[in-house]
């Protein structure tokens, strides 16, 4: 009997639910790790974040704005995602994902939407932290700066929406979530920006992607 002919169509279901990807892809994966649903969607990840690197270059100027209202009406989302048409905008999978990133904005309060994003100040801030805790246990220079790469790619993962791991699936990143809809939708798929608004806060957080911020300009 082949691997084909050992994939269970349940097997194949439960990928599809798990990663989001057609139903052809998810037994291709599956017969690539012989049957291994976790490896298979390892398999998925990696594709759907090659789709996405190649369709990155496409411009997005359709879309659309979703929101969410968490905790009694203590903390609201906005947020823009775009796409390349507007008959994507309107599936249900597109949709399904802007609502899942404005849950999770609620949830996990980004101060950027990706590393490119966070502010001069704040990243030098960070750094300067950073190296003086690392340069505290002694270690030579070299080890000392990759200590600093470990710790501004975890300092990315709490602040930059697309770094941070999603809600729903800690496995995920919200980048990772993205590019599983471009490979999908067949569509570059981006976030331009957000705002999110918590009662009796000193403060909120607005958003807006640099990319978008100089095409603007």
């Amino acid at each position: 009997m082949s691997v084909a002919e050992k994939i269970d169509a349940k097997l194949v279901k439960d990928l599809r639910e798990k990663s989001g990807a057609p139903m052809g892809d998810c037994l291709k994966a599956l017969q690539e790790t012989k049957g291994n649903i976790e490896d298979a969607f390892v398999v998925l990840r990696k594709r759907g974040m090659a789709s996405a690197q190649k369709k990155a270059a496409r411009t997005t100027n359709e879309g659309a704005v979703g929101t969410y209202i968490h905790a009694g009406g203590k903390i609201g989302v906005m947020v823009e995602v775009n796409c390349e048409s507007d008959f994507v905008a309107r599936t249900d999978d597109f949709q399904e994902l802007l609502k899942d990133i404005a849950m999770h904005i609620a949830a996990s309060d980004p101060r950027y939407i990706k590393p490119e994003d966070v502010s001069a100040e704040d990243m030098e801030r960070e750094k300067e932290i950073y190296r003086a805790q690392a340069a505290a246990t002694g270690k030579p220079a070299n080890i000392v700066e990759r200590m600093l790469e470990g710790k501004m790619a975890k300092f990315y993962e709490e602040v930059c929406l697309l770094e941070q791991p999603f809600i729903k699936d800690q496995a995920v990143s919200i980048k990772e979530l993205i590019a599983q809809k471009v490979g999908k939708l067949g569509e570059n798929i981006t976030v331009r920006r957000f705002a999110r608004f918590k009662v009796g806060a000193p403060d909120w957080t607005v958003s807006q992607t640099k990319a978008v911020e100089a095409a603007a300009e």
